[in-house]
């Protein structure tokens, strides 16, 4: 049986705006030894399936910073402490980055984006019978675009490799397990 490893000691390493770093001295439960592991400490993430009622994904192409490249996804963005529910993030986040709203707002499924190394969680959100009603309010460091997709052709999307952001396949597959009525419509 797999056990926690006891922690004995943390340190905070830095502070970068949108995430901490600290480093911990940690007690390997099987041989004893202590090891230092770096953690990225940041808020909670979600990611919205803005679903219109034609069956099209309200999606945004943008540019990001890591991978130098443009990018097809989801509207999302990060927990602000104000915000009371991963799905009242959702709301928002959909609100701002596209100007749409929509019905039936609720969390698909909740996962680690990287265990390893990040202490955070990444909300799906699902919103039904979207439908543009606000003007966009970009964040000073977005710059998106809003892409309407049918919902059909997201599998093929992301086998031709067109949606590359692995949080953003995450959530479509919840999507799809949404769609076959394995999770709770």
């Amino acid at each position: 049986m797999i056990k926690p490893w006891v922690r004995k000691a943390s340190r905070a390493i830095g502070d970068f705006r949108i995430f901490r770093l600290r480093a911990d001295d940690v007690v390997s439960p099987r041989t004893g030894a202590t090891h230092e592991v770096y953690v990225i400490e940041t808020v909670d993430w979600v990611n919205v399936l803005a679903l219109t009622p034609d069956q099209q994904l309200v999606m945004v192409e943008q540019y990001r910073h890591g991978s130098d490249t443009v990018e097809l996804e989801i509207p999302g963005g990060m927990m602000d402490p104000e915000d009371a529910s991963p799905v009242a993030t959702g709301v928002r986040e959909l609100r701002e980055e596209t100007g749409y709203e929509g019905e039936h707002a609720r969390c698909l499924g909740v996962i680690y984006p990287n265990p390893a190394i990040q202490n955070n969680t990444c909300h799906t959100i699902l919103i039904e019978q979207c439908q543009p009603r606000h003007p966009v309010e970009l964040d000073h460091g977005e710059d998106l675009i809003t892409r309407l997709v049918p919902a059909r052709d997201i599998p093929a999307l992301v086998a031709q490799g067109r949606i590359q952001h692995s949080l953003v396949v995450v959530a479509l597959h919840f999507f799809e397990l949404w769609q076959r009525g394995v999770l709770k419509k």
